[in-house]
């Protein structure tokens, strides 16, 4: 079921790995497809109380599979995998079990999406973060703007993916994108720990809370117009400014 991924339920707590460790993890739209049905599935393990989500080797994600970045397509299979990522964030976010993100390492692009549609995160101190999007010659998608702007706020969020630049887990945890930052030797552990401990709880108090939390965000900065998200990205790779910025970004990087 699962070729990118590392899916595994045991006890109370669930794991989502991504297992791409040599390419640090990219998200190339199967990844995506399989991280939606992961959630999925984990709604179908009534004794899974918590998952902890992180990335094989030494990077959580390095963002959306760049080798997908081939130009316009135009056709109706280009919108569905523009839209994937919009699909993967969603399905996580209404997981009923509570995520945990255990990022380590480079977390980029759409890998801080994904981390952003976890209940919980927690970074090793020498995390990295960056939002190449735009130097990519397109807009933050998948429902990135909106969390984002949940999670730091809007001036924050403008600033970060307009520049594009490099932060550190100490200016995300600082900025409230993050719960905890911990030793790099001690993320698998610190991790596992915080979600056994919510998984010790009472299933009917923890869902119960997640999903109020969630409402009270909804209302306050929905993502229920990231459905959009997707025509922006098509619409980036037709356009040849934005073109000519990916190019530039790629050739610059081998």
């Amino acid at each position: 079921m699962f070729e990118t991924l590392d899916v595994k339920a045991g006890g109370a707590v669930g794991r989502i790995t991504l297992n791409r460790a040599k390419k640090l993890n990219p998200l190339s739209t199967q990844t995506l497809a399989e991280l939606e049905a992961a959630a999925y599935w984990f709604d179908e393990q009534p004794d899974v109380k918590a998952v902890v989500v992180s990335g094989a080797g030494r990077a959580f994600s390095a963002g959306a599979d760049l080798s997908t970045f081939q130009g316009p397509q135009g056709d109706v299979d280009t919108r569905a995998a523009a839209d994937q990522g919009r699909k993967m964030a969603d399905a996580l976010e209404n997981m009923r079990a509570i995520s945990v993100a255990a990022i380590r390492g480079w977390c980029v692009g759409g890998g801080l999406v994904l981390a952003a549609a976890c209940d919980l995160r927690i970074a090793a101190e020498d995390a990295r973060f960056s939002i190449p999007e735009i130097d990519l010659g397109i807009p933050l998608a998948w429902g990135g703007i909106p969390r984002l702007v949940r999670e730091v706020g809007p001036a924050l969020t403008k600033e970060l993916v307009l520049t594009c630049r490099p932060f550190d887990a100490q200016e995300a945890k600082a900025a409230g994108f993050l719960n905890r930052l911990v030793p790099d030797a001690d993320l698998d552990a610190t991790a596992n720990e915080l979600a056994e401990s919510i998984a010790a709880k009472a299933s009917h108090a923890i869902f119960s809370t997640k999903r109020h939390v969630n409402a009270v965000t909804e209302q306050m900065v929905g993502t229920m117009r990231s459905w959009s998200d997707a025509d922006g990205l098509v619409t980036a790779l037709g356009d040849e400014e934005c073109a000519e910025a990916r190019r530039t970004y790629l050739k610059d990087r081998g």
